[in-house]
This record gives C-alpha cells, structure tokens and sequence, in this order.
C-alpha cells in the first residue's frame, strides 16, 4: 500500500473555508480560454510554490490565463490585480507631490520679448539662449550652449515662422532639440503662418499649409514621445487633420483675453461683436454668445464687392469686429464704415493675429474720441507676430494683449 504524503492527508481531513472575493474572480479568470487554443507549441509555464500554474503566451506577458491544479487555489493570491492598482495611486500621488512641471524654454530673436514675459509668468520656466550665427554663404550656423545640461530636462522652443528665410534656421534647431535625451519637447508657433493657403481651388494650387504641417510633423520623437505643437486661432479648423502622428497639436485661443480685456471697459455693458463674414461667426460665436450678435457678409454690386449687415442692429453700441487675422485689412475698413453707418456709438476691432504685411497697419486710424466713422476707438491684437508688435506699440488705437499667460498655462499640460 502506498504511503500517504502529508500534504494529501491534510486535504483528506480538512474542509476548505468559504472561496473570498478574490479567489472567485480568479476562479473567473481561470475559466478565460487561451488567446490561440489551436496552438501545437506548449506554452510556456511557471509553477508556484503553492500549486498553480500561470501559462503565458508570449515572454512580455501580453496575455494570460491561470489555471488550477489544486484544491489549494483558494488560499492563492493574484499579486498583479491589487499591486497595479497601488502602483498606478503611487504614481498619481507623486506626481501631485511634484508641482509644477520645469521647462526649458529656448526662443528665437524675434520671439526673445515674449518669451521674457512667458518666463515672467511662472518660476517653473528657466529662458535658455541659442547662438544664432551665419556662415559668410548665408546659410545658419547654429550652436545649442550647454546641450548636455537639458538632459531628462522637459523642454519647449518659442518660434516665429514670420518669414520663409528664417523658417530654415529655426527648424533646423527645432529639429536638434529633441534628440538631446530630453523628457519631452514642445514647439509653440502662437501663429500658424501659412494657414489662409490650406486648400486648392484650381488646379496647380499648392496648399502650403499642408507642406508646412508636413514638415512638422517629421519632427524627430523625444524620449517622452511625440512633439507637441502649440498654436493659436489656426485660420482654417480642418487643418488639425494635416498633421501627421509624430505630433500633437494644441489648438489654444485668444478670445479669452479679449473677453477679460472688454470687461475693464467703462462700457461693457453695452458691447456688441461683429463677424465680418460667416467663417468668423462659425469660428467664435460659441465663445462670445454672451454679447449681442451682428454679422456681415459680403455681396456683389456690378463689379464690385462690398460688405453688408447680414443680421443684427449696431445702433447706439460699442460693436467690436472680431476676426482671427488681418492681413490688408480691407475688409475690416469696410465692415467699420457699415456699422457707423447704421449708427454705431463706437466701433473697435480684435484680431488674434496682426500680420499687416507692407505696413498695412497704417489704415487704421484713430477715432478722436467717438467719431466712429472716421477711425477705431481700440484695434486689439495678441503678440503672436512680434515684428507687427515692434512697430505699433504705442501708436493709438492698437494694443497689445499678450499670449504669456496662455502659453505659460499650455506649457504645464
């Protein structure tokens, strides 16, 4: 007769106690049929001190059943369930700990105010410097100072794109940068400059908004992953989908600061926004709902075009005329002469991003005090276009609103 071992003696004589919880969704898991049954090759296997086998299906443990061997599995613990779950709370609970995150912000010439005002905003933001140089045939000569001590280091860059001659040297570092080991790398562009080019009409259009998004996207990957791209009031929503997987665009506003900008006004109860056409209207309505609405569009005389009030009534407000950017601005001009047409008190414009190629800022003038048809009370822009800030700062009706906030905040995410 065979000797009885120990342990099967003790199964003999002892009842089990009652499954837990736990066991029982194990029970459950047990029952989970292998990912490939027909699988001639045996799975790999470990077995347990206390009877169970775990099987894999592969070494990086993608998928897995359990199976039981042994009336013991009851008393088994599955330490991956709940120690997940602890280390995933561990995690949130450090980062908390953490604050705010630190980032390197580096800038371009042309962008080097407004990144001051960016560092200004919060402590967590440490300006680095670029050496930003010419060979004697033009073409950039670029050093990175201290490239080893950004490390690990997250880290954004500051462009202006404000000229196809300086778009070369700055890709060039926006490339370079992510490939220093750093933890992650965001390229803030306040203005998308190729945007109002974002579709053919004929055929032998380019759409070089869609080459330019194509560039961007080949931005090498950091050690955190894809680039994230930050960018305000792109003219044209569709252009999100031009963008490839190497990068993740931020699509932020400045409405916000226009809003807060109207309510410090002595008259801010009796502000109305205009749109001059019906993509500025689709584009804002939703973030200026509070306000009363007038939108313009423009129809066809004979020959001509000329703008007209669509909808809404202008009389006895301060209308300001919103839009995402201005380059002429012809088209503002006309819409200011309908609205004082129609009895506007005061007439101000907003556009996120001044361009005004040709010192086109020049047409606008001044209203002397509530004379509507001859000028502007305000001509609010952001500092998205710095050289367009260089040459209005302190020339009435501009004012400038500036992106630091925002982009200090779009930094943390």
């Amino acid at each position: 007769m065979a000797a009885t071992s120990p342990l099967q003696s003790s199964l003999k004589t002892t009842p089990l106690p009652n499954p837990s919880p736990l066991s029982t969704a194990k029970a459950k898991f047990s029952s989970l049929p292998l990912v490939n049954p027909h699988r001639t090759k045996p799975l790999p296997s470990l077995t347990t001190s206390n009877g169970s086998i775990i099987r894999c299906q592969s070494k990086s443990f993608d998928n897995f059943a359990f199976l039981s061997t042994t009336a013991t599995d009851h008393h088994h613990h599955i330490p991956s369930i709940p120690s997940t779950i602890s280390m995933a709370s561990s995690s949130a609970s450090e980062s908390a700990a953490k604050g705010p995150k630190r980032v390197c912000l580096f800038y371009c010439a042309e962008t080097k105010p407004l990144a001051e005002r960016i560092a200004a905003e919060s402590d967590s933001i440490e300006l680095r410097s670029i050496t930003w140089r010419t060979f004697d045939d033009g073409f950039p000569n670029l050093f990175i100072p201290n490239a080893q001590g950004i490390r690990g280091q997250h880290v954004a860059f500051l462009a202006s794109f404000s000229s196809p001659k300086v778009i070369f040297e700055q890709l060039s570092i926006i490339y370079a940068l992510p490939k220093l080991f750093i933890s992650s790398f965001t390229l803030v562009l306040p203005f998308f400059p190729t945007g109002t080019s974002e579709r053919m009409e004929d055929e032998g259009d380019v759409a070089t908004a869609f080459t330019l998004a194509r560039i961007l996207s080949n931005i090498p990957t950091s050690r955190g992953g894809p680039t994230s791209l930050v960018t305000f009031d792109i003219h044209a929503l569709q252009e999100r989908f031009y963008f490839g997987d190497n990068i993740l665009p931020c699509f932020e506003s400045g409405i916000p600061l226009l809003k807060n900008r109207l309510q410090k006004l002595p008259d801010s109860d009796n502000i109305a926004i205009a749109f001059p056409d019906d993509g500025a209207w689709k584009r804002f309505h939703n973030q200026l709902q509070h306000f009363p609405t007038i939108v313009c569009a423009k129809v066809r005389e004979g020959s001509q075009r000329i703008v007209r009030i669509k909808e809404g009534d202008p009389k006895g407000r301060h209308v300001v005329i919103v839009d995402d950017l201005v380059q002429s601005g012809g088209t503002l001009i006309e819409c200011q002469k309908v609205l004082a047409k129609h009895g506007a008190a005061k007439i101000s414009a907003y556009v996120t991003h001044g361009i005004f190629p040709n010192r086109s800022w020049e047409r606008f003038q001044f209203d002397n005090g509530g004379h509507p048809g001859s000028g502007l009370t305000y001509f609010w822009i952001t500092d998205s276009c710095p050289l367009t800030v260089k040459d209005v700062t302190n020339k009435r009706p501009f004012e400038v609103l500036s992106l630091a906030g925002p982009i200090s905040a779009a930094l943390q995410i």
